[in-house]
């Protein structure tokens, strides 16, 4: 099931960030846009790499308007462990959320039920709370986060400019199309 132009359902979690355990809704993500990163777990070997990555576009993120939240189903206080003891972790800026109930997970449609493991998923939330994009990987592959700031720049051009859309590869500054009859078959 696509969860594109659907509104984030209600939730209510405990997280992680600069030293502190916050609480975090479906209302936190409004108001701007959210990536919401969900990972299978704490203390793995290809979710830390992810992370650190998404860590490393996080203040180019933060220049777009952009707040980031990583999701598993560990709790904060794992999320803090992990964050105390591991290099790469240990740079984290942004909100670690804990979702050991689930409940965030299932209602993100990336819950391996056999595992009770999240699965590797993106997601991009316009500031009405509505998701724009998604991606799910396979657990073995990791995620490149600059392709992240790309869908970004993209998803808020198009809100910005109704009646255009943004064409395969497109860069901030390049060329939109403005789908009509007249384009019909000449691209």
């Amino acid at each position: 099931m696509s969860l594109i132009g659907k509104e984030v359902q209600p939730f209510l979690a405990q997280a992680y960030q600069n030293g502190e355990f916050i609480s975090v809704s479906e209302e936190t993500l409004k108001g701007k846009w959210s990536v919401l990163c969900f990972y299978p777990a704490d203390f793995t070997f290809v979710c830390p790499t992810e992370l650190e990555d998404l860590q490393n576009q996080y203040a180019t993120l933060k220049d777009l308007g952009v707040e980031v939240y990583s999701c598993s189903t560990d709790t904060h206080f794992t999320h803090k462990a992990w964050h105390d003891h591991s290099p790469a972790i240990s740079k984290i800026e942004y909100v670690m959320i804990g979702d050991p109930s689930q409940k965030i997970t299932r209602a993100f449609d990336v819950l391996d039920e056999a595992e009770g493991l999240a699965q590797r998923a993106t997601f991009i939330i316009d500031p009405d709370g509505v998701v724009q994009a998604m991606e799910i990987n396979a657990d073995g592959i990791g995620r490149d986060a600059s392709t992240i700031v790309n869908k970004i720049k993209a998803a808020q051009y198009v809100r910005s400019n109704p009646g255009e859309v943004c064409p395969a590869k497109w860069q901030e500054g390049a060329q939109t199309l403005k789908p009509s009859l007249d384009l019909v078959g000449k691209i």
